[in-house]
């Protein structure tokens, strides 16, 4: 065999190789190949779209953060000033109850002076009549001299 003849021949298998190739291996290898490459792209597409959404979420998340923040915020100012309003009113209260009292013990001090003070005019003129029935050295009736009596209280 001549080389000519067989790199001819070698062209001939090559080229029908080439056509072979082209027809049969090449459309299914290159449809595979633009499938994967769609796929790759829709891929990319939607982890763009992703981080858009996710960026989105997350400023409605800091929203809703910072109006819960202000919210709370708010909600423990109210608490604050109603415990402040509640311990106001229980100091107006206390004092309220604390002067009641005081008025209360004032009045049943002044009872109390007053009936001392009877008490002691009783003793007074009972002393004062003991003493007179002594110097005199006879019974004082004091049924008889009850307004006597009664005028000496009231001296004393």
């Amino acid at each position: 065999m001549n080389i000519n003849a067989t790199l001819f021949l070698q062209a001939i298998v090559f080229a029908i190789l080439v056509w072979f190739t082209m027809k049969f291996v090449w459309p299914p290898i290159t449809k595979v190949l633009d499938e994967r490459a769609q796929k790759i792209a829709d891929g990319l597409d939607a982890a763009d779209k992703a981080k858009a959404e996710l960026a989105i979420a997350n400023k409605r998340v800091e929203a809703e953060l910072t109006s819960s923040r202000n919210e709370t915020a708010a909600r423990l100012a109210e608490a604050e000033r109603r415990a402040q309003a509640m311990i106001d009113e229980a100091k107006a209260r206390a004092v309220e109850e604390g002067n009641r009292i005081i008025a209360a013990a004032k009045a049943e001090a002044e009872q109390q002076s007053l009936k001392a003070r009877d008490t002691l005019r009783d003793q007074v003129a009972a002393l004062a009549v003991k003493g007179a029935e002594q110097i005199l050295r006879k019974e004082v009736n004091v049924g008889v001299h009850a307004e006597l009596l009664g005028r000496l209280k009231t001296e004393l």
